[in-house]
């Protein structure tokens, strides 16, 4: 039988970090610095399972905001860019040496991988992501060079799962060739949050290594977890959401559920799918769509456009879901986007996490993000099977 899903809040995990008892609490003692943190949801993973992140860096400033608001205390963030940024640099703000990071994570921004939109027809130009502009498909090259200067014990890098599928395979393999050059062990691993306790279906690729003198010191090998043999589904994570009711009791659900009666959840309820803000030069609206789906149905007109299932995990909700004019993973019962609370439960946030900015802005902090729950799994297993076997 399944647990009750629940994340634990940002406050619960900022009292554990503060206590003198962090580890009687849960705190496990390692160290993580990590690149393209973005709102921190990679991060705040880690600090669920326990782990002391000492540096961020993170170069889209809205993104940086919303993680300075849910930062843990010692914490130093970095907003420049990746190219500017010299291993060294963390070492002096971490106040580690060579070799003594315990796990340097990084999500190198995957637009040029992804199996929608250009590709490579991009590769080299500065597109738009996110609030800026900016080059993307070098970037793991400047995140192999922090691997190789820094000398993690354990490095772990996220991208999209296309990145191994067409013309993006041959920087995948580069990629693996650059980390077993560094003197790493490497495994990549195709992951579905949804497997890991997440209410979202999302596969993503992770890259692991682990340092060669560990490995022959101590018998150490990347380490990824075995999946739940159950998920949980929109539902699950949003018991409010019924068909009977419509969402009236929302408030109520929330405060029995967290026992939190200040979560704000009428706050941005999305853009509404009518025909005020969708193209009038299309036949009829998005909206109009969506009331011809069944929950669980995807559009074949409009991209992206599903109504969800509501006992079933959420499909991936993308970083331009939030556009007004976008189609998206939709409400199972009223025509409209999820609210930004929904998003957050969907993706594995706590109700207490704060994203900053605009709708559109959270949803997109969300899309781009590492889902937290998960990524504790991921964490602790490499605690488990590599950290705690080196100690």
């Amino acid at each position: 039988m399944k647990p009750l899903y629940r994340v634990p809040t940002v406050a619960e995990v900022k009292a554990r970090e503060a206590s003198p008892k962090g580890k009687e609490l849960g705190g496990n003692g390692y160290n993580v610095a990590s690149f393209f943190a973005g709102t921190g949801g990679s991060s705040f993973g880690y600090r669920l399972a326990g782990y002391k992140v000492l540096y961020a860096n993170e170069f889209v400033e809205e993104a940086r905001n919303a993680y300075a608001a849910n930062a843990g205390d010692g914490t130093v963030l970095d907003g420049r860019d990746i190219r500017e940024v010299e291993p060294g640099d963390v070492l002096s703000a971490t106040g580690k040496g060579v070799g003594e990071i315990d796990i340097l994570d990084g999500s190198p921004p995957c637009a040029s991988f992804s199996m929608a939109g250009a590709r490579d027809r991009l590769w080299g130009a500065e597109k738009g992501y996110s609030d800026v502009k900016q080059r993307t498909d070098d970037l793991f090259e400047h995140f192999v060079r922090m691997v190789r200067g820094i000398k993690p014990k354990v490095f772990q890098a996220e991208n999209v799962a296309g990145m191994v599928r067409g013309t993006s395979v041959g920087h995948f393999l580069n990629a693996l060739d650059n980390f077993e050059d560094a003197d790493y062990l490497v495994e990549a691993r195709l992951i579905n949050f949804a497997f890991l306790g997440c209410p979202q279906s999302r596969i993503r690729l992770f890259i692991q290594g682990v340092r060669r003198d560990l490995v022959e010191e101590f018998g150490v090998q990347p380490s990824f977890p075995d999946p739940y043999r159950y998920t949980y589904s929109i539902r699950d994570a949003c018991p409010w959401i019924t068909e009977r009711d419509g969402g009236r009791s929302i408030q109520n659900s929330l405060e029995k559920l967290t026992e939190s009666p200040d979560l704000r959840l009428s706050v941005e309820l999305g853009s509404r799918m009518d025909r005020q803000q969708t193209d009038p030069s299309k036949p009829y609206a998005v909206g109009e769509e969506w009331l011809k789906l069944a929950p669980g149905e995807q559009s074949d007109r409009f991209f992206q456009l599903v109504r969800c299932d509501p006992d079933k995990p959420c499909p991936t909700i993308t970083a331009t879901g939030g556009h007004p004019s976008a189609a998206s993973v939709t409400h199972p019962f009223e025509n409209r986007k999820f609210s930004i609370a929904e998003v957050k439960r969907l993706s594995g946030f706590p109700d207490d996490f704060e994203f900053t900015g605009s709708y559109q802005q959270q949803f997109e902090r969300a899309g781009r993000s590492v889902l937290p729950f998960g990524m504790m799994r991921l964490a602790r297993t490499i605690q488990l099977e590599i950290l705690d076997k080196i100690s």
